[in-house]
C-alpha cells in the first residue's frame, strides 16, 4: 500500500475530513488532497505531524523508495530555499 491510500484510510477511519486533518496539521486542506492523490509528498516535519497524530511510526506511512524520493524532494526544497537567499 503506498503513502497516499495509507494516509486516505488513517484518515477516513478516524472520520475526519480533509479539511479537519489540515486543521489539525497546521497545513492546507489542498496539500491534504495533494497528498491522498498521489501527486506529492509532504515535507519530512509535515510526515512526522502526520505519524504523530495518527501514533505511527513513519516508517509505517512510506516504504523504502518512498522514504528515498521524499529525502531527495527536501533536499532539493532546502536548496532552492537556501540559494534564493
Amino acid at each position: 500500500m503506498k503513502f497516499y491510500e495509507k494516509l486516505q484510510k488513517l484518515r477516513s477511519d478516524e472520520g475526519l475530513t480533509q479539511e479537519e486533518l489540515a486543521e489539525k496539521l497546521f497545513v492546507s486542506r489542498t496539500a491534504i488532497s495533494k497528498w491522498e492523490s498521489g501527486r506529492g509528498y509532504p515535507s519530512i516535519d509535515s510526515l512526522k505531524a502526520i505519524a504523530k497524530h495518527f501514533h505511527v511510526t513513519i516508517d509505517d506511512l512510506i516504504g523504502t523508495e518512498e522514504i528515498v524520493t521524499l529525502a531527495e524532494e527536501d533536499k532539493q526544497a532546502s536548496v532552492k530555499k537556501y540559494t534564493a537567499l
